[in-house]
């Protein structure tokens, strides 16, 4: 979630520095800057995006069946489902 956070951020800055900051220094134009911020911040956000729509999830299913006589299975079942969701590798 940290690419999605500092790509939001880096678009947000670069809109104000683009859009709202009309000082004007010599060595630097502040537009291009702000443009530059927006483009690297839609970068991340879609990499953030990316890494978080193919999040790996596990799904584990145990079943076990319970005898009441030797040697007969009974008609219940139980299964139980455990759902992991791991980070990205």
């Amino acid at each position: 979630m940290g690419a999605i956070g500092a790509g939001l951020t880096l678009i947000a800055l670069g809109a104000i520095l683009n859009y709202a900051v009309t000082g004007d220094l010599s060595w630097i134009r502040l537009d291009v800057v702000g443009v530059v911020f927006m483009v690297v911040g839609f970068v991340a956000l879609g990499v953030g995006l990316l890494a978080f729509k193919t999040r790996r999830r596990s799904t584990v299913v145990t079943q076990r069946r319970i005898w009441e006589e030797p040697g007969e299975p009974d008609e219940e079942v139980i299964e139980e489902r455990r759902i992991y969701d791991e980070p990205p590798v």
